[in-house]
Parts: structure tokens; C-alpha cells; sequence
């Protein structure tokens, strides 16, 4: 479990993933213990669904063509030579290389998917089809295979043939037009969105197919769009577009259907403040020794603090700016006014709440250390702890083909 941090190496000594909390490698969850998947993707949004599946269990092959995975060259920065980007979406998988486009890799293939409940593919619905790993061709060998395509655009539809990337899925999902400040144009979040929550959105709709084969023993052919994960992002957005006709638009967050419910300065450093409710607006200015003005008619329910935005946002940034943000949020916290901090990654990497429970950690797998940011889901008041750390290119190609039946 959990110890202290991890010893100095050769290199990075300084790096801030030294200064984390050390887990090292054991057995996890066996929710999916015996459930077989050949991860076929590369990137981000694929390794992610596979990692996820890992997490709860499942046995995942990660058969890479012999340069690897395009995300493996995605640095710098680079730790012992494995890009960052790589290992942060790779635990709990063995590396199997393979040329598929060769009778031996296609060979080997087919007696691992002999052997597998799931596959995974992320490449596009044509050359799915041209290396013969698209779901007809796959189920036409095994009837009961649940086969999982994630893509920019989907399997059928007039966007089908087009590549993607994260970029592209949150530029056609809204989301970028919506995000930052009027004066300025639109933003891509900050994080690869479309990849993470299309990886997600894979992993959940595998499990839901697993569990249904083995009530029906029938397979599945599952269709993940980058785009449509990314859009559904959204929902709450485009549902109050859909039924009042009112755009929304780049705001720097201040437009939420919540009328206060955005950043604010102080005295030092920002802070977020969420007034989602009556009782709570009440209990935000019983704390700041002004209940009268909760009391005021024109700021009864927050239809009408909506239409009087301004000028109770005025008002409340001209009483924050009087102290400063740790005052402000330990006052806050006492009256159960919601409010936070608006981090760096650096401030969230050493949250000491975060990694006490187990969200940061180094993960130590004999004598591999590799920086990890975990599942963040607990069961039984336990978390996942990786069995293994992301492998090297081909680290375990020998060891999978030498139990392949002879051909």
C-alpha cells in the first residue's frame, strides 16, 4: 500500500514525482478477473478505455505494430525513455508486437482472439476493414466477441471516412465556442476531453456487453465516437438552448443558469463561489454579516438574482476583495457555502487530500518507478492498486507467443 516516497534514481532527481506518496504494485480489483481483451488502439481515447477495463481486473494484450504506439513518441518530457503522455494510460497491460500484415502476425492474432472476450480498435472504419479487424470480419471467427470501435465520427454516417483528434471532436462538439472569455477566441480545454471521456464511455459500454453476454452469450458491436462522447459533454448546454432558444456564448464561465456561480477575486488569489440555492444564498450573507440584502425582493429565488446579476456581483467582489482567499474559504467552509481554490496542476499534483486518498502516487513494480494518477474510484473503502506498471515495447512478445499453440 501507500508508503513514503520514492528513493532518489539516476536521473530527474528533483522531478516532482519523487516527492509522492510510493504504492507499490499488487493484485487490485478482480471485478473482471478472467475477462480477456487485445487492445488494438493507440493514442489516448483507446489506451484509456483498455487501462480502465485493466483496473477492475480484465487481462489486457496490447498488440502494437513494431514502431509501437503513437503516443509512446509523444514527448518530451520522457521518464527513462517512455513518454509521459504513454504511461499515464498504459498500467496493467503486457506489450505483445506484432506485424499483422504479415501470415505469422495474422497467425498469432487469431489464436489470441480464439481466446478473447473483447476487443478494442481505434483505428478508422476503412482500414479497420483493409487489416480485416473490423466486427464482421472478427465475429465471422468468433460469433460471440464483443468488439468495441472507437473513432472520430463513428462507423456509418457522411463524417465516417474523416480522421479526428481530440482537437478536432471539441472544435465540431460546441464545446470550444463556449469556452473562455467573450473577448477572446475560442479555447480547447485544456485537457484531451473528447480522448478521455470517449475512453470512458468504450470501457462502460464493454462491461455493460460483458455482462450481458454472460446472461445471453451473445457479442456486441459497440460504436464510440470522440464526437458524440465529447458532445454529450454538453447535455445540460444544449438542453437549454434546445428549449428556450437563447445561444449560449463564451463568457469566461460567468453564464450559468445558476446566477452566482463563478470565480472571484480577493484580496491575493481567486477564488470559485457556487450559490446554488436559497439556503444557501441565505447562509453566504448571514456569514458576511448582511442578511438583509438575502432578504431583498428583487433577489428572491434565482430567476430574480439572475436578472440582477450585475449588481449582486458587484456587490459580493467588492466584499471579497477585502480579505484574503484562505480567510475567505475557511469562513466559507464553516457555514457550508460552496467554494474553492482555483488550482495549478502543480497545487492538484500535492494536494495532500488527494493523494491521502490515494489519487497520486508513485507506483513502485520491482525495479520500475512510474508516476500515476489513479483510478479515483473506491470500493469497499479500497482503491484499485495497479499490478503492473506500463510495459515497454514488446516487453512480454515472447512470453505470449511461446504458449500459441504450434501452427
Amino acid at each position: 500500500m501507500l508508503s513514503e516516497t520514492a528513493e532518489p534514481g539516476p536521473h530527474e532527481n528533483d522531478a516532482p514525482w519523487r516527492r509522492l506518496p510510493v504504492l507499490e504494485a499488487g493484485r487490485g480489483f478482480d471485478f473482471l478477473e478472467g475477462c480477456k481483451v487485445l487492445d488494438l488502439t493507440t493514442s489516448v481515447a483507446g489506451p484509456y478505455a483498455t487501462m480502465l477495463l485493466a483496473d477492475f481486473g480484465a487481462e489486457i494484450i496490447k498488440i502494437e505494430r513494431p514502431t509501437g504506439d503513437d503516443a509512446r513518441h509523444w514527448g518530451p518530457p520522457f521518464l527513462e525513455g517512455e513518454a509521459l503522455w504513454f504511461t499515464a494510460v498504459n498500467r496493467n497491460k503486457k506489450s505483445l508486437v506484432l506485424d499483422m500484415r504479415t501470415e505469422e502476425g495474422r497467425c498469432s492474432f487469431e489464436q489470441l482472439l480464439d481466446e478473447a472476450d473483447i476487443v478494442v480498435s481505434n483505428q478508422p472504419p476503412d482500414v479497420q476493414v483493409k487489416l480485416g479487424l473490423d466486427h464482421a470480419t472478427l465475429s465471422a471467427r468468433k460469433p460471440d466477441l464483443i468488439h468495441v470501435s472507437i473513432t472520430g465520427f463513428g462507423l456509418d454516417g457522411e463524417r465516417s471516412a474523416l480522421t479526428s483528434y481530440d482537437l478536432i471532436a471539441e472544435g465540431y462538439s460546441g464545446i470550444m465556442d463556449i469556452t473562455g472569455s467573450a473577448e477572446n477566441p475560442p479555447q480547447k480545454i485544456g485537457a484531451p476531453a473528447a480522448d478521455m471521456l470517449a475512453g470512458q464511455d468504450a470501457a462502460m459500454a464493454a462491461m455493460a456487453a460483458y455482462l450481458g453476454r454472460l446472461k445471453s452469450g451473445r457479442g456486441a458491436k459497440i460504436d464510440i465516437s470522440l464526437l458524440e462522447s465529447m458532445t454529450r459533454f454538453l447535455s445540460c448546454r444544449i438542453a437549454s438552448y434546445l428549449g428556450s432558444g437563447e445561444v449560449p456564448v463564451r463568457s469566461g464561465g460567468t453564464d450559468s443558469v445558476i446566477a452566482i456561480y463563478q470565480s472571484f477575486e480577493t484580496a491575493d488569489k481567486p477564488i470559485n463561489l457556487g450559490l446554488g440555492s436559497d439556503a444557501i444564498w441565505r447562509r453566504f450573507w448571514d456569514a458576511l454579516g448582511d442578511p438583509g440584502f438575502a432578504e431583498r425582493p428583487e433577489f428572491s429565488g434565482n430567476s430574480r438574482r439572475r436578472e440582477n446579476r450585475a449588481v449582486i456581483v458587484e456587490k459580493i467582489q467588492s466584499i471579497l476583495l477585502t480579505r484574503g482567499r484562505a480567510e475567505w474559504l475557511a469562513l466559507f467552509a464553516r457555514v457550508r457555502v460552496p467554494a474553492g481554490p482555483i488550482n495549478s496542476v502543480e497545487d492538484v499534483a500535492h494536494d495532500p487530500a488527494l493523494q491521502e486518498r490515494g489519487l497520486f502516487f508513485t507506483l513502485r513494480d520491482g525495479e520500475r518507478c512510474v508516476p500515476q494518477i489513479g483510478l479515483g474510484i473506491r470500493i469497499d473503502e479500497q482503491i484499485a492498486v495497479p499490478r503492473a506498471a506500463p510495459p515497454r515495447l514488446g516487453e512480454h512478445t515472447q512470453d505470449i507467443l511461446k504458449k500459441l499453440r504450434p501452427r
